[in-house]
């Protein structure tokens, strides 16, 4: 189910030179903010090869900032060496690898990275968050939208923390009252692929599932338009939102397998096939709910949606019987494993329709069959299969017309003659093999030479 649409970039071209120039400037900046010298860095020059520093100087240097060496008169070099291990100092990659982030946040209009600018700008953005709840109509939606913007700046100054993990959350609810549901669906996602283990885990399923069902209720209630791009409303996609409320369906399933929505998104999703008379997709969505949630408020709505599906997906008696045989365990499994339900006379009648469409189908093979070997006059196999089909499926209506038959081919011989058979004799099928001779046993009695 994966779709692959082409983005289509309507910024200018860039040149060649400018591009150059550019990328230049960016390292650069880069290496300004690095200290590409030794002095920024906070690096200490080493004395000059015109001054040395003697070993007495260094131990007299320590002395005259170690309070022990000047009491004892101990050099501070023959102290025994500390089992904990010296701080490792930041490398010079990773001190350019931050710069550079820096300056690529600079130049995107980005929240640098600052623990407590991002406490802040949370702290700022619940009390917007908080104004907006009592607030009505657009102003509550305005102030909803202020608050999405703050919360996703304090996102950006800390990343991999916890309170990432909270603003973003936060930022997806904000835009989520503000009725912008397809940025806050991108964020919710957001959350989830950077935190897959996070504790707003069941509300993020809840608000997804939610959204998906508004669209797919948008998309069923509404007339259809051979404008199929949305550019206006922020609650829908830009365009196929019943394939992207289906999308989102299969998300919460993937992101919490075990999750108290993960069979109600998998029923929703095959729901929504089955409206969409995609009736391959359904069967597998349904599959899935029977196979991987046997505990499901909605097993027994599985099944019985499941042989309808089955028998949709039957071809004819040309093609493959399998669905057929599927459908048939179906049956079976819905009797036996709901008794309570069968009692309900609208479920048996259902399951018992579908058992009889499917012995109608079956017995249709038998007679296609039957008649393909009648049209090569091969009336043996005809009655075989005729037989076949009043012994299993003596109550359908193809039975009849198998006794008929029955009775209007029993004079005929079982295959038909062979014509000009004297050519058979003239010119044979193949030629007779002659067998292989042993010679000559060998000492070994699993082989044999031969000669």
């Amino acid at each position: 189910m994966t779709r692959y649409n082409q983005r289509i970039d309507f910024t200018p071209a860039i040149s060649p030179l400018r591009r150059q120039i550019t990328f230049l400037c960016v390292i650069t900046m880069g290496i300004c903010f690095t200290g590409g010298c030794r002095s920024l860095l906070g690096q200490q020059r080493n004395s000059s090869p015109e001054n040395p520093v003697s070993q007495a100087d260094r131990v007299a240097a320590d002395g005259n900032q170690n309070p022990i060496a000047q009491v004892s008169g101990e050099s501070p070099l023959t102290k025994a060496p500390s089992l904990t291990a010296p701080e490792a100092e930041e490398s010079l990659n990773e001190k350019t690898a931050a710069a550079t982030k820096q300056v690529l946040n600079f130049i995107q209009g980005r929240q640098q990275e600052n623990s407590q600018r991002a406490g802040e700008l949370y702290r700022e953005a619940d009390g917007q968050f908080k104004i907006a709840s009592s607030k009505q109509a657009e102003d509550r939606i305005d102030t909803f939208q202020s608050a999405a913007d703050l919360f996703a700046s304090a996102a950006e100054a800390s990343p991999g923390t916890a309170l990432e993990q909270d603003a973003l959350f936060m930022q997806a609810e904000s835009l989520f009252f503000a009725e912008n549901y397809r940025a806050a669906t991108e964020t919710y996602q957001t959350l989830q692929k950077n935190f897959p283990r996070n504790r707003h885990i069941d509300r993020v399923a809840s608000r997804l599932f939610s959204i998906s069902d508004y669209w797919i209720g948008t998309v069923a209630g509404g007339k259809n338009s051979w404008f199929k791009v949305n550019l206006s409303d922020n609650k829908r996609p830009r365009y196929d939102a019943n394939g992207h409320a289906i999308r989102v369906l299969d998300q919460i399933r993937f992101d919490d397998p075990t999750g108290r929505l993960a069979d109600d998104a998998t029923m929703r999703a095959a729901s929504e096939y089955l409206r969409q008379k995609k009736y391959t997709d359904a069967d597998e969505f349904l599959t899935d709910l029977r196979e991987s949630f046997p505990d499901s408020e909605h097993l027994f709505l599985a099944h019985m949606l499941g042989i309808q599906c089955k028998l949709e997906l039957y071809a004819g008696p040309a093609y493959s019987g399998l669905v057929l045989e599927e459908a048939d365990k179906l049956v079976q499994q819905t009797r036996e494993r709901f008794p309570a339900k069968m009692q309900d006379k609208s479920n048996s009648e259902s399951v018992a329709m579908a058992a009889a469409e499917i012995a109608f189908h079956r017995a249709g093979r038998y007679a296609y069959r039957a008649k393909y070997r009648e049209r090569q006059k091969k009336y043996g196999a005809a009655r075989v299969y005729y037989n076949l089909l009043l012994k299993e499926y003596p109550n359908t209506p193809q039975a009849e017309t198998a006794r008929t038959r029955l009775a209007e081919i029993e004079k005929y011989p079982d295959v038909p003659k062979q014509r000009l058979s004297w050519l058979q004799k003239v010119f044979p099928d193949q030629e007779k093999s002659i067998p292989l001779e042993t010679k000559q046993p060998s000492s070994n009695p699993s082989e044999t030479k031969l000669r």
